[in-house]
């Protein structure tokens, strides 16, 4: 066991990996990664999957199957990931029972292109649940607008979720009222709320990249001072947020019928500016209790070389309201900001979705 990943798995951070390809089941590396890199859940990845779909020598049976029933490109996606989470939830199972649910934890999404379309969502939503199979998947639905009352009609219909796409506090409150609202429809309802479960997936990376370029257009020294620090600022004071929403008599009422505290989740964890530590989206966000899922190539070198330094998150909220205040000081619009980024990722997540449709129409031609 990796004495550094084990370490912060101590400290309350649930290690997720955000990749999932049917390679790294059959070989045998993610019961390797679960085994000595404390690696408790998985986040999926369309773009892995559209490259690993294209492998006649893995899914060419499965192809060919598909393409003889008539199964068109959405529903040949739907399974062959349904499949392969399926397959992931399995070796996940002895964690999620040791953890009531919290984790060994697998994640499949929605058609990203649904994002804006509320009733499609929670169609599908529903459907993949299904064809998963499996208690341990959380399904994945953006946070935008048209987003947030599909989540709360997936919790109210007893779906675990996976909140994704999430930047700004206001957006991250909306969020965590549609999950109370949804856990109140499911009693409602007569459903068991003790068996729903979500993380609301808090994106961290791309609010520096996109603050960032932002200070460098201002230029000054006091603006070029404060690059590097929004995203970390922003997900801690996410984190006060939590924190006023799950210890709230509203929610104390609600865990006392059985419910469960949807936690935080930092997304989007590696570094993309190289002259910043590897890790620094890790150690600097280690409080209980959280998950992050990390690319493979930040969870070694947090393996390598990550430290963890006692909770670097509950004692900082003072410094990070100051660095957001720093910020407006010298023209961060972070209004503007959150909403620049919640479009791109929505596009981002289309596109992706794209080439991946793209790939399996190429796969079934070829099938």
């Amino acid at each position: 066991m990796n004495e550094r990943l084990a370490s912060l798995h101590e400290a309350g951070v649930s290690i997720w990996l955000d990749d999932l390809s049917r390679d790294r089941i059959t070989s045998g590396n993610l019961a390797q990664l679960i085994a000595e890199y404390s690696v408790t859940g998985v986040t999926t990845n369309p773009t892995i999957f559209a490259a690993a779909f294209q492998d006649m020598s893995v899914y060419g049976a499965e192809l060919a199957a598909l393409k003889a029933r008539g199964a068109d490109v959405p529903t040949t996606i739907r399974e062959l990931m349904a499949a392969d989470v399926a397959s992931a939830c399995d070796l996940f199972t002895g964690i999620y029972g040791a953890t009531e649910g919290f984790d060994g934890r697998v994640s499949i999404e929605v058609d990203p292109t649904l994002a804006n379309k509320t009733e499609a969502t929670i169609e599908q939503a529903g459907l993949l649940k299904a064809l998963v199979g499996r208690p341990n998947v959380l399904v994945k639905i953006p946070a935008t607008k048209e987003g947030l009352p599909a989540i709360r009609a997936a919790i109210g219909a007893g779906i675990s979720v996976n909140v994704t796409l999430i930047f700004s506090l206001e957006r991250y409150r909306e969020v965590m009222e549609a999950y109370l609202c949804g856990l109140d429809d499911a009693l409602d309802a007569g459903i068991t709320i003790a068996d729903i479960h979500s993380v609301a997936s808090f994106f961290v990376s791309r609010v520096d990249t996109e603050v960032d370029k932002r200070l460098d257009a201002i230029g000054t020294e006091q603006a070029l001072a404060l690059k590097g620090k929004a995203a970390v600022a922003n997900a801690r004071l996410a984190f006060d947020e939590y924190l006023k929403v799950f210890e709230s008599d509203r929610f104390l009422d609600l865990h006392a019928k059985g419910a469960n505290v949807q936690r935080p989740l930092w997304a989007s964890t590696g570094t993309k500016d190289p002259s910043y530590p590897d890790t620094l989206y890790v150690a600097s966000l280690v409080t209980r209790p959280v998950v992050n899922t990390m690319p493979e190539k930040t969870l070694q070198a947090f393996a390598d070389h990550g430290e963890v330094d006692g909770d670097t998150v509950r004692g900082w909220i003072v410094p990070a309201l100051e660095t957001m205040a720093d910020l407006a000081a010298v023209g961060i619009d972070y209004d503007d900001v959150v909403d620049v980024l919640e479009a791109e990722g929505v596009q981002k997540f289309i596109d992706s979705w794209s080439d991946l449709v793209a790939a399996v129409q190429s796969a079934l031609e070829a099938a």
